[in-house]
């Protein structure tokens, strides 16, 4: 991709969080390592295309995770109602392929019911809100939190609890281009550009590190993941300042 395609797909819009309590975990006797992908509680990777819609997508994996550890089921829930629906002219400050946050999308979700995929496409470009024309379920958010930031121990104790939003810096080569293996590197960043989610932790070799869930399709990675080294502070690529979860009924 060239430069302006790859940055297209960048949409996560920091700013001030004037929403969701921050929440302090227990974090003695974690487990040693948690993988909520095998646990069921993960849809398979997407491909976000040309469109800024990350903030979108790691805002409905929150919401799936949550559903499923609520009550066994993993639904699929429609980006594209985010994109279309919980956008600026609704007063939800999201942009649509333009950028948003995920707990904005969160906020439009506090009120709206969920659409599955199935019924409301990902086009990967925005459009006009169907919400009242679409069949939905009868999922919302019934709240959502903010875990500690720049306290790594307090980002493993959230996700050892389900998966979680996160929000990066994507925009260098360096992360752009990883393809496999734990990664490490400062020089990503911590500028914060993209949403993603972290859907576990555990180690290898004495280096610990989170598995975060990219939006980019499975040809990115290890599949469409990363294995990202678990460091305090900011965090590698700015991991630790915007840990957040949603929780559902």
């Amino acid at each position: 991709m060239t430069d302006m395609e790859r940055k297209a797909r960048l949409g996560f819009r920091a700013a001030e969080n004037k929403d969701g309590n921050v929440v302090e975990f227990d974090t003695t006797d974690l487990p040693a390592s948690v993988d909520w992908r095998t646990a069921g509680a993960v849809n398979p990777i997407q491909d976000q295309g040309q469109c800024g819609s990350c903030w979108a997508f790691s805002a409905t994996g929150s919401l799936e995770g949550a559903h499923f550890l609520a009550t066994g089921n993993l639904l699929k829930f429609a980006e594209q109602q985010l994109v279309d629906c919980a956008n600026t002219a609704a007063g939800y400050l999201n942009f649509g392929c333009n950028g948003g946050m995920y707990g904005r999308a969160w906020n439009y979700w506090k009120t709206h019911d969920a659409i599955l995929e199935s019924d409301y496409a990902y086009t990967a470009k925005n459009g006009t809100c169907a919400y009242d024309t679409t069949a939905k379920t009868s999922v919302e958010v019934t709240t959502w939190n903010s875990v500690k930031t720049e306290d790594v121990a307090q980002t493993r104790a959230a996700v050892a609890q389900r998966p979680i939003s996160i929000a990066i810096e994507a925009d260098k080569l360096v992360f752009q281009q990883y393809s496999s293996g734990i990664f490490d590197n400062t020089k990503c960043g911590t500028t914060m550009d993209h949403a993603v989610m972290l859907v576990g932790y555990g180690s290898d070799n004495g280096q610990d590190y989170f598995i975060l869930r990219n939006s980019w399709g499975t040809t990115w990675g290890e599949k469409g993941y990363m294995r990202i080294a678990a460091v305090d502070g900011v965090g590698i690529c700015g991991m630790n300042q915007q840990p957040q979860y949603t929780q559902s009924d």
